[in-house]
């Protein structure tokens, strides 16, 4: 197979998972938010299961390319559904389940992912090996996706599940570290092993914690699926 169709076979199964988890990931916050009182998204129309309302030039589209550029891999995220907490009907509890639906929907999606590649193999022989491979990257994106967006660190959804959990006075205290969040992690996701790797040596914290972590939640889904025995 010349290098551009590799090329373009491997950004096919890469890139429509990702795009399939990341909106249905910020679809999920915002039909939520509506469950629960706050109609910000529905009345900016991002309650949409379309791609194009949820694209983040940053996130959907150059980093993403940057990465599979350079790695072969890609990761990403969606521009956020908005919420405004303060129409919530009770906006300490239900903002638990806000930030839940997301990362919710991508454990189900991987799921039905692990579900379907029994009978992806089915498929006709022109089409059958792209299926299993969209399906197996839906599987681990999915778990990566919610996984990543569980880390307890504001404006994640870990972060602001904590925030619902916690008393009063811990969750104000962490709320004040939102401002300083995207630093944080672009701090953990980039500088740092940047920084590690211009010094010789191996250092990523984010992929130590997510990269074990992913594996493991992915074989429990397939050994729960009977993908593997």
């Amino acid at each position: 197979m010349p290098d551009f169709q590799e090329i373009l076979f491997k950004l096919s199964i890469m890139a429509l998972p990702a795009l399939f988890a990341i909106t249905l990931h910020e679809a999920a916050h915002g039909y939520a938010a509506l469950k629960f009182g706050d109609r910000t998204a529905q009345m900016l129309g991002r309650l949409s299961l379309n791609p194009l309302r949820h694209i983040d030039p940053i996130g959907t589209v150059l980093l993403p390319m940057t990465m599979f550029i350079f790695t072969g891999f890609m990761f990403g995220w969606a521009k956020p559904v908005p919420v405004d907490f303060r129409n919530l009907r009770n906006p300490k509890r239900d903002m638990i389940w806000v930030a839940a639906a997301g990362p919710a929907v991508n454990f189900l999606l991987a799921f039905i992912s692990a579900l379907l590649l029994h009978v992806a193999p089915l498929a006709p022989d022109f089409m059958s090996q792209w299926a299993v491979n969209n399906l197996a990257v839906s599987l681990q994106f999915n778990v990566l996706l919610a996984l990543f967006n569980l880390i307890p660190l504001p404006p994640l959804d870990g972060g602001r599940v904590l925030v619902g959990i916690l008393p009063m006075r811990a969750a104000m205290a962490v709320s004040r570290i939102e401002p300083y969040g995207m630093g944080i992690l672009l701090l953990l996701v980039f500088l740092i092993p940047f920084a590690a790797g211009h010094a010789g040596f191996d250092f990523n914290p984010l992929y130590m914690v997510l990269a074990p972590a992913t594996d493991w939640v992915v074989n429990a889904i397939a050994g729960l699926t009977g993908l593997t025995s």
